[in-house]
């Protein structure tokens, strides 16, 4: 509950962005545009009170708006699969692939992730426990590029590029989330924990500097 209390708290003070697979425009301005949260770890506090030492870790997504649409993850079998929109997992956003980017070799959910650039994204296979993937896919800046080694989204992803998968927290909420968060809470600096919260989908993992 605690961790669902700052999370709103959180929440409030996050602007609104759009979801849509594609590049569409509406009014001037793109219907999903990109979100940053970002973090450090690692460091401390001086005798004059400046942070030293830490290491950031970046997350850049697309932010997706339910636009008054309810249970966007669907029930049963059915379950993540108006979230993939015809991909074979999900993008954690919209339109241009999520990308993670770490300083500090770190472990998430206990899987070892080593300083780098990667692309992330989830299986929701099992509505109760995420699968978290980070890979080296690269990214593509529009759905028509030609880069066999990129993908826009999660299009033509296949696990031959994964590094690391573990195992998301998920709970239902008693309210529904009209924008995706991507973000970090209980952080000392050793970590805390990474979380995805959308519609009444509260997803989290413990992210901790590795030794």
């Amino acid at each position: 509950m605690r961790l669902l209390v700052k999370i709103v708290g959180i929440a409030a003070v996050v602007a609104a962005a759009g979801i849509i697979v594609s590049e569409a425009v509406a009014q001037g301005r793109p219907l999903s545009t990109r979100g940053h949260t970002a973090t450090q770890i690692g460091g401390s506090y001086n005798e004059e009170g400046r942070y030293e030492g830490g290491s950031w870790i970046d997350i850049h997504y697309g932010r997706p708006i339910l636009r008054g649409r309810q249970g966007i993850f669907g029930e049963g079998e059915e379950f993540g699969q108006r979230i993939y929109a015809g991909a074979p997992l999900w993008r954690v956003g919209a339109d241009q692939t999520t990308t993670f980017t770490t300083e500090a070799d770190l472990l998430i959910g206990g899987q070892r992730l080593n300083a780098g650039e990667y692309t992330m994204f989830a299986d929701l296979a099992d509505p109760t426990a995420w699968t978290l993937i980070f890979s080296t896919w690269g990214v593509k800046q529009t759905f028509t590029e030609d880069n066999p080694n990129a993908l826009w989204g999660a299009y033509g992803y296949d696990d031959s590029k994964d590094v690391v998968r573990t195992t998301m927290s998920v709970e239902s909420v008693g309210y529904s989330m009209d924008q995706l968060q991507v973000g970090f809470v209980d952080m000392t600096s050793q970590g805390g924990a990474m979380y995805f919260l959308w519609d009444n989908q509260l997803a989290t993992v413990p992210v901790e500097l590795a030794n």
